[in-house]
């Protein structure tokens, strides 16, 4: 239990901390005063049965009639303390959910920390839904049940101490011939009422917690299934594989309707005690004051009263019961949450390949040797140093890692040892291996990472036209993101980026595989052309045509020599 409030602050912390964080708590502040204003008010409605049916038993018809008025403006009150609280709960909610979002968003780009964390087998599934949907139901659950305890507990106070004052009557009856006394029976009846209730619910839901957990996690699987057909759509319909599609797809969903029945009998069986609780609580008041009223300790204004104190007694002690299914998904976000913040935090700390920069103008590589996250072993790279001016084309088999070392010279991989130091101050680009097109306009697009408001449309229109994608002109001054890209043309906007970027130092992974050699010729040129001062070193299976001289440099797979 200490572990789960350790885990509240510190997400409280990132709540309060950022942006319109301290704003937010000061209107939950005002909530919880209007929360215990509706304490108050629930006291004088205690104290509102007790005139209007001692006016009923008198057959008093004017105090009656007032009464009625007294109601309507306690009712009134009562409303607009709930409306306005629940208003100002959901402003913190938005407040809230926007700083734990951004903290969250924070540590898991800083330090492109979200790359790393894939490289982690023990890396937690579905980042996506841990930020979007568990900060969300973080928020709001915690603010609602948060506030609905602190309110619990004032109101608890209150209605006991009455309840205290109006029970000055015992309890007799004989049990098997001894005579037994109970002095302030309904004090006492309530608590105990409640413990064995909330005993039972715990008991009953207990298996709500992991189960809530687990369906989350299906769910977002199934639409990570979903999303990544649609981003592959033309490949899979080239393959025919749509029937393969829906196999996998109706594995996922077969996942959650699994684990959805599995909650639905678990809901029946905490149902079939909950369901009669709730229609029963309202009642049991009424017939544990009985007594006092058959015996003449109170008159029937008295036993509304009396009931009417012990009923909210007793609905102030259920709030663990009815908050239990709230509970049980609050306490799941928090735990997805903090594992998720921690795994970012060993993720941000862990180190692999070194990477570092110095004053040179050169691009060096010292002792590299990389590995799969798995522990195999990839390859070696000779220490090797490329002066500014110098192009450089990484050639290997298949499967060597070619790639991999263009991660480990961003700083990317953590697998493996060796250093990879680069030119402090200078510009450089990497350009991987599968375009990544942001949903944005072409402009976006074209700029991406930078700001497409800083460079003018001229600039877009040159860098389109040099890698023969005029036809897309017209684009640039829509508002939609460019459809129908084909792998060509993909890699011919990836390097129109680069045009517009123009780096020092330029890292490309493969950068022309979806276009023949004349085709990969013509736009090397191209970009020795327009990017004159710019160092290139290109990761491909053939020669790169039409970049000038180049230096090879040749991967070799790791071996492990025998010792005799």
């Amino acid at each position: 239990m200490p572990r789960i409030f350790s885990q509240i602050g510190r997400l409280l912390r990132l709540c309060v901390a950022g942006p319109g964080g301290r704003t937010g708590l000061a209107l939950l502040t005002v909530v919880l005063g209007l929360n215990l204003g509706s304490v108050y008010v629930s006291l004088l409605l205690i104290d509102w049965n007790a005139q209007f049916y001692g006016a009923l038993e008198k057959r008093d018809a004017a105090a009656a009639v007032n009464q009625i008025g007294v109601f309507g403006l306690l009712v009134a009150v009562n409303a607009a303390v709930y409306l306005s609280a629940v208003y100002l709960r959901k402003s913190v909610q938005i407040r809230w959910r926007l700083a734990l979002t951004s903290a969250a968003l924070d540590r898991w780009l800083d330090g492109r920390t979200h790359v790393r964390l894939r490289q982690n087998n023990a890396a937690p599934d579905n980042p996506d839904q841990r930020i979007a949907e568990d900060c969300r139901l973080f928020v709001d659950k915690f603010t609602e049940e948060g506030l609905e305890v602190v309110t619990s507990i004032v109101g608890l106070v209150s209605y006991v101490a009455l309840l205290w004052s109006l029970s000055s009557f015992p309890l007799a009856f004989t049990l098997f011939g001894v005579a037994v006394e109970i002095p302030r029976y309904m004090v006492w009846a309530a608590p105990v009422y409640v413990l064995i209730s909330s005993g039972l619910t715990h008991w009953l839901g207990r298996p709500l917690l992991a189960l809530n957990a687990q369906q989350q996690s299906r769910e977002a699987d199934f639409r990570f299934a979903l999303a990544r057909l649609r981003e592959s759509s033309d490949a899979v319909a080239l393959m025919a594989g749509e029937a393969a599609e829906r196999r996998v797809l109706d594995a996922r969903f077969g996942a959650i309707t699994r684990n959805w029945r599995a909650l639905m009998n678990r809901d029946l069986i905490l149902g079939c005690f909950t369901r009669p609780y709730h229609s029963t609580v309202l009642r049991i008041p009424m017939f544990l004051a009985l007594p006092a009223y058959l015996a003449g300790h109170v008159a029937l204004g008295g036993l509304m009263k009396l009931a009417s104190a012990f009923q909210n007694v007793v609905t102030t002690l259920s709030w663990f019961i009815f908050s239990y299914r709230n509970l049980a998904e609050l306490a799941a976000a928090i735990r997805r949450l903090d594992g998720f913040l921690d795994a970012l935090g060993r993720a941000a700390e862990r180190e692999g390949v070194r990477a570092a920069t110095s004053g040179l103008d050169q691009l060096s590589i010292q002792g590299l040797a990389l590995a799969t996250p798995e522990g195999r072993a990839l390859n070696i790279l000779a220490d090797m140093r490329l002066e500014r001016g110098e192009n450089a084309w990484l050639a290997g088999a298949s499967g060597i890692g070619k790639s991999t070392l263009i991660k480990a010279m961003a700083g990317l991989w953590l697998h493996g040892e060796g250093r990879v130091t680069l030119p402090a101050g200078r510009r450089i680009a990497f350009l991987p291996q599968a375009v990544y097109l942001p949903l944005a306009d072409l402009r976006t697009v074209l700029a991406y990472p930078q700001d497409p408001a800083m460079l003018p449309r001229r600039a877009y229109a040159e860098a389109l036209e040099l890698v023969g994608l005029e036809h897309r002109l017209p684009g640039l001054d829509d508002d939609e993101p460019p459809l129908g890209l084909s792998g060509g043309e993909q890699q011919r906007l990836a390097l129109a980026r680069l045009v517009l970027a123009r780096p020092d130092w330029a890292v490309l992974d493969e950068p022309t595989s979806a276009l023949d050699s004349a085709a990969e010729a013509q736009l090397f040129a191209v970009l020795r052309a327009a990017l004159p001062h710019t160092s290139f070193v290109v990761v491909a299976h053939r020669e790169p045509a039409g970049l000038g001289p180049l230096r090879r440099i040749e991967l070799e797979p790791y071996r492990l020599e025998a010792v005799s």
